[in-house]
């Protein structure tokens, strides 16, 4: 098993949700997170001067998948999802998951 865990814009979270569910992928956690990467945060300029803000609010999604076969589908419907083109567009990490219990049972 494998978890794939998407940092995405906020503005993409409703398309990759419908996205992965079209593609049978229902189970997944949302978080609303901060944080920054390359770009180290956006600068803005007004009449009182420059401010930088380092921590840009993003939504992390988290997907536990059974078989290694249907991981480059769940990776590629994210990217092609998420994909704005610009920077800040986010990141995908697969880690490995050793076990998956339900609390219930």
């Amino acid at each position: 098993m494998k978890m794939i865990i998407a940092i995405v814009r906020p503005e993409k979270c409703q398309a990759v949700k419908d996205a992965l569910k079209a593609k049978g992928v229902n189970g997944m956690t949302i978080t609303h997170v901060v944080g920054r990467g390359t770009q180290a945060g956006i600068k803005f300029t007004n009449r009182i001067g420059d401010f930088l803000v380092d921590e840009i609010e993003k939504i992390k999604i988290e997907v536990v998948i059974e078989d290694d076969s249907n991981e480059e589908c769940v990776i590629k419907t994210i990217t092609d999802t998420a994909n704005t083109g610009k920077p800040g567009d986010g990141r995908i990490i697969v880690v490995p998951v050793e076990k998956f219990l339900q609390i219930r049972s």
